[in-house]
């Protein structure tokens, strides 16, 4: 599908990714479509088929697997035309601000596993619209592509040591990086991701933090046996970084909105 425009007008209203919607299927959709009527859900994108016909795929707002839709899963992601569709409120169909939450990290080498350990247990609570939350694991140019979608803001969730005592959390705003940067097989250095996703685009990224926690136990994976599962500290700092990241989601939403900036803005 290609060739699709950036907006549709949906009842006067232009409506494109990031519009807020409440579904609205034609008697003749099929009973799964049918199934979702009066939901709301956030446009992911509009899309065209071989008969030049559009169709907005959209993520159902209180589906508990909507970030496996964000990343074009089958099963979360769902196609309506414009006519199916009712923007939510006057100007509601304007893009909102999208905010990436990523986990970082190797589950089969202890602590370093902290940021999908994150990503699950936030999975357990709502999340705001326009908040799509991944674990990334160690797939470095799945995570350079995606900071290149679109983000108004990205927030990385990683193990990182910085010397401090095991389980301490900490929140940087990363630098450039280095010029050349590939993502490692065993690793993924958030700032090393940056650098790439910035040379794969146009030299702009969204905001992006990271939210680094101090591992106890390290490996390289170069030993002998994988290790599965967070050391006691960094069993116990998932649950105070899981607040922390729904705080700094809200201060980076409510500043994409102040600035209407799709692409970082200086704070």
């Amino acid at each position: 599908m290609t060739g699709a425009p950036r907006t549709v007008l949906v009842d006067g209203v232009p409506v494109g990714r990031g519009s807020r919607v409440r579904l609205r299927p034609s008697r003749r959709a099929d009973i799964l479509d049918l199934a979702l009527t009066g939901r709301e859900a956030e446009v992911d994108a509009i899309e065209e088929d071989f008969e030049g016909q559009l169709h907005l795929a959209v993520l159902v707002r209180d589906d508990p697997g909507r970030d496996l839709g964000a990343s074009r899963k089958i099963g979360h992601r769902f196609f309506f035309t414009p006519e199916e569709v009712e923007p939510l409120g006057p100007g509601a169909g304007a893009p909102a601000p999208r905010v990436l939450v990523a986990g970082i990290g190797n589950m089969f080498l202890a602590d370093d596993g902290f940021g999908p350990e994150v990503i699950a247990a936030l999975r357990e609570r709502p999340a705001p619209p326009g908040v799509h939350l991944v674990d990334f694991g160690i797939r470095g140019m799945d995570l350079a592509f995606s900071l290149l979608d679109g983000y108004a803001a990205a927030l990385l969730v990683d193990a990182a040591p910085h010397g401090e005592r095991p389980g301490t959390l900490s929140v940087i705003e990363p630098g450039p990086g280095p010029e050349t940067a590939m993502p490692e097989a065993h690793a993924m250095d958030p700032v090393r991701v940056l650098a790439l996703a910035r040379r794969l685009g146009d030299g702009t990224l969204p905001r992006a933090l990271v939210l680094g926690c101090e591992p106890e136990v390290r490996m390289t994976g170069e030993e002998p046996d994988v290790v599965v599962g967070l050391s006691a500290p960094v069993r116990q700092a998932v649950s105070r970084a899981v607040p922390l990241v729904e705080s700094l989601v809200t201060e980076l939403l409510a500043h994409s909105s102040l600035t209407g900036a799709g692409k970082a803005a200086a704070p």
